[in-house]
């Protein structure tokens, strides 16, 4: 009498299905992070019923820790406004967008909006809609 069963169940497991789920997974994961778009700033922007023109030369951004960014590239404080020259040279109708966090003080902000008055740049401050 031959008590063993014929049908053997084989330890082996195939790898090939789950490669490709982890593949697709990661290739997700890539392209939807924020990490993409590394010249974005994660600031809050104050609300407000207007509506920001995207027409701009420039984008100054103004951090929560007070640190100043040029079309996402950080520049000291003593140093804003040539960067902010530079970047305006050859434009006939200069404008600065202006993107300030929602927690810092005011006399950051002001000190580009005067930087702007001084060379006659337009300003437009980015708000978020209400």
């Amino acid at each position: 009498m031959n008590l063993r069963g014929r049908n053997k169940v084989s330890p082996e497991f195939s790898m090939s299905s789950m490669t490709d789920i982890v593949f697709l997974l990661l290739v997700f994961f890539l392209l939807t992070s924020p990490s993409i778009t590394p010249e974005a700033l994660d600031l809050i922007l104050p609300k407000a019923s207007g509506k920001s023109s995207n027409v701009q030369n420039a984008s100054v951004s103004i951090s929560k820790d007070g640190l100043f960014f040029v079309n996402a590239k950080e520049v000291e404080e003593t140093d804003l406004e040539n960067q902010i020259q530079q970047v305006m040279e050859g434009n006939e109708d200069p404008t600065i967008m202006l993107r300030a966090d929602g927690d810092i003080a005011l006399n950051k902000a002001v000190k580009v909006m005067d930087i702007a008055n001084r060379n006659k740049f337009k300003i437009i401050l980015a708000v978020k809609p209400n």
